[in-house]
């Protein structure tokens, strides 16, 4: 049995305590926080779980093997690195942390201890994505040419971090999920409309020496909602609509070819529009997916989907990104291990 902590009971960890309640495995020992009226509820809802505003009291109980940390960003480093020197396995929500340096510090005190050290990119569980993966793994798509992120809604602004480091990971981390070639560089414009100089709305695009590329779209400035991708290949294309109820992916049998007449200058292009498709997707809740993969990760010795090297390269990017809108767009190298 996995005895969890949890630190931090804010948006996310209501849903964390939920999912890994229910988990076969594993059991909520605390939850941590420092506001009192957020114990509270804890108390009432889940009465079996011991609650505190001291992280000390969790990580000295011997019946915690694992803690999870859903704090805003800014104390992930502190907190994880402290759960490590502890002994304890380690679960962070995105992003990892606030720079790869500090990332690059967790994973060696990981690896020094042998604990597991996972970051939590929920839609790499998701039933969509991982239709997506088949898709593309198998050969339905065609060689990969565009991926095209928006996600985009009217707020929440966040007091710490701009707008690509707080809605960009989840749509890098399902890049790199599904493409395995790694990006040579970013190039980045932003804007803040706000007075603590955080950029609001934000566009990225990421580099490859291969045949493709892939752009994000972000912002807290939207008065519509838009969650969606758009993946074009040789063959097929998709569309990953999360906001859609039902219909979430979609499979485009559409494309074109290009041939060049005699004279170089011209092209021929012939556009071919098929038959459009709704692949059924896995019902399962990705959170408890998620749960589900840090627990046997911790138990078997597995590799967890979202595991530290996703984690890492995701902040890496992150990094480059801003760099990149500091200096007005340039290009900015980025290095993977």
């Amino acid at each position: 049995m996995a005895g969890i902590a949890i630190i931090g009971y804010g948006y996310w960890g209501p849903n964390l305590v939920r999912n890994f309640s229910g988990l076969a495995g594993a059991s909520v020992e605390w939850v941590v926080d420092m506001r009192t009226e957020r114990l509270e509820i804890i108390k009432k809802q889940y009465p079996n779980t011991r609650t505190t505003s001291n992280l000390d009291d969790a990580l000295n109980d011997p019946k915690v093997t694992a803690v999870v940390v859903a704090t805003p960003v800014q104390y992930h480093y502190v907190l994880a690195k402290k759960a490590l020197e502890a002994g304890k396995h380690v679960l962070i929500e995105k992003p990892m942390t606030q720079s790869s340096a500090e990332a690059e510090e967790l994973v060696a005190i990981s690896k020094e201890r042998g604990l597991v050290l996972m970051v939590d990119h929920t839609f790499l569980y998701t039933g969509a994505v991982r239709k997506i993966k088949d898709l593309i793994t198998s050969g339905e798509i065609g060689d990969i040419q565009y991926f095209d992120s928006t996600r985009i809604n009217l707020g929440l602004f966040q007091p710490d971090i701009n707008v690509l480091w707080d809605l960009a990971p989840h749509d890098i981390s399902i890049l790199f999920y599904l493409i395995q070639d790694r990006p040579v560089s970013v190039s980045a414009t932003g804007i803040s409309h706000t007075p603590n100089g955080l950029e609001n709305v934000a566009y990225l695009t990421v580099n490859y020496n291969t045949g493709h590329i892939a752009h994000f779209s972000c912002s807290w400035s939207s008065p519509v909602k838009i969650r969606k991708i758009l993946i074009g290949g040789t063959k097929k294309m998709i569309v990953f609509d999360d906001v859609e109820p039902s219909e979430k992916v979609k499979v485009y049998d559409t494309g074109y070819t290009v041939k060049s007449d005699e004279d170089k200058r011209k092209l021929l292009v012939d556009y071919r529009a098929g038959d459009i498709y709704v692949p059924k997707l896995e019902q399962r809740e990705a959170l408890a997916g998620m749960a589900s993969d840090f627990v046997s990760a911790i138990e078997k010795g597995t590799t967890p989907v979202s595991d530290w090297r996703v984690g890492l390269e995701v902040v890496k990017v992150l990094e480059a990104a801003q760099e990149s809108i500091k200096n007005k767009g340039k290009e900015v190298a980025i290095k993977f291990d």
